[in-house]
């Protein structure tokens, strides 16, 4: 058990084609913008780097495989150095937009498939965690508890903040049910408000196999392109606080 926190964290995966930003934006206290890799412009990563910080949202950098044509959800057989060579790109490309805006990176968070093989993956993980070296010192990585990358991270010294999905069900070993499965997301706003109390308050997963698993978990994600996102964001809004948890913008 886990002393119930007065304040939590949902962040959001954005700047992907869906132009519901400033819908979220007042529900959430980070979000993650898309790149380039698997969708994003500089145009895209402006416009939204600027509407987060005037809704005071945390902005995270959200990097994956270069595919926008599976939108970063398919598992890409790149070299290390293919790999590693376009997540610097789309962290300089990021960065300059943030530059030019005088605007502070807080973290990053990589995405789809990437995110899911560094997860279980050592050997891939100390690769991503090579092309983002340079933001070590000053940009929290957001991975799950439990995973190969998290704990690779933290040897090398990166900052920390586990990630948990609110709209997403879980297996027994703390990996995401496969989104190739009808049972993958979590899409009644009352689902998502009791799956993430559960875990605010109890720092455990309720699986889809019915078992409560522990979990620690810093931050919560609610995905941006999930077509409820917005009627999810606003009852979790309306019912946590009632709760006694807030949003911690």
């Amino acid at each position: 058990m886990i002393h119930q926190p007065t304040t939590i964290d949902i962040n959001c995966d954005v700047g992907e084609g869906v132009g519901n930003e400033a819908a979220l934006f007042p529900h959430i206290s980070s979000c993650n913008i898309a790149c380039g890799g698997h969708a994003g412009d500089t145009q895209s990563m402006r416009k939204i780097a600027i509407l987060a910080h005037e809704n005071n949202v945390k902005i995270g950098a959200h990097p994956s495989y270069p595919d926008k044509e599976n939108f970063g959800r398919k598992v890409m057989q790149l070299s290390d150095q293919e790999l590693q060579q376009s997540i610097r790109n789309q962290m300089s490309d990021f960065m300059k937009v943030l530059i030019n805006e005088n605007l502070t990176l807080n973290h990053i968070k990589p995405h789809g498939a990437l995110y899911n093989q560094i997860a279980k993956n050592k050997k891939l993980a100390a690769v991503f965690l090579e092309s983002i070296e340079d933001f070590r010192a000053h940009a929290i990585l957001y991975a799950p508890y439990g995973s190969k990358v998290a704990k690779v991270a933290d040897r090398r010294g990166f900052r920390i903040k586990y990630e948990a999905f609110g709209d997403r069900n879980y297996n027994d070993d703390l990996s995401l049910v496969s989104r190739s499965l009808s049972n993958a997301l979590l899409e009644k706003p009352k689902d998502v408000f009791e799956h993430l109390q559960i875990m605010v308050t109890q720092g455990q997963v309720r699986t889809f196999s019915g078992n409560q698993i522990p979990i620690k978990a810093d931050t919560f994600c609610i995905h941006g392109d999930t077509p409820s996102a917005l009627e999810i964001l606003t009852y979790l809004s309306n019912k946590f606080p009632q709760k006694g948890i807030y949003l911690n913008k």
